[in-house]
């Protein structure tokens, strides 16, 4: 078994920064399984949406709309992903999610961390 637990959540002004940190836990053989890591928002009254995923190669992706101002990064000794949140904007208020995929395929998400940007 494999716990993913968030951090680094809280309330900010618009246009403030945010770090966001995810660190796993558990079966180390399962967390040498990990593959890709990554960040998933849900607003509310919205569906769960992929914010950002990172390889264990460095290799990212990003929902469009956020590149230039996320930055995800792994740091695979540590094994935690994190999500550096710049110019936040109020829609960016969500519960922020980590993930993590493993070579068979299976996932596992962590319980969540509340961002809230104040205009």
């Amino acid at each position: 078994q494999v716990q993913l637990v968030e951090s680094g959540g809280g309330l900010v002004q618009a246009g403030g920064s945010l770090r966001l940190s995810c660190a796993a836990s558990g079966s180390i053989f399962r967390i040498k399984s990990i593959t890709v890591m990554g960040w998933h928002r849900q607003a509310p009254g919205k569906q769960r949406e992929l914010v950002a995923t990172i390889t264990t190669g460095g290799i990212t992706n990003y929902l469009d709309s956020l590149k230039g101002r996320f930055t995800i990064a792994r740091d695979n000794a540590k094994n935690t992903v994190y999500l550096q949140m710049n110019s936040l904007e109020p829609d960016d208020t969500a519960v922020y999610y980590c993930k993590a995929q493993f070579t068979n395929g299976m996932m596992a998400w962590g319980q969540g961390t509340q961002v809230t940007v104040s205009s």
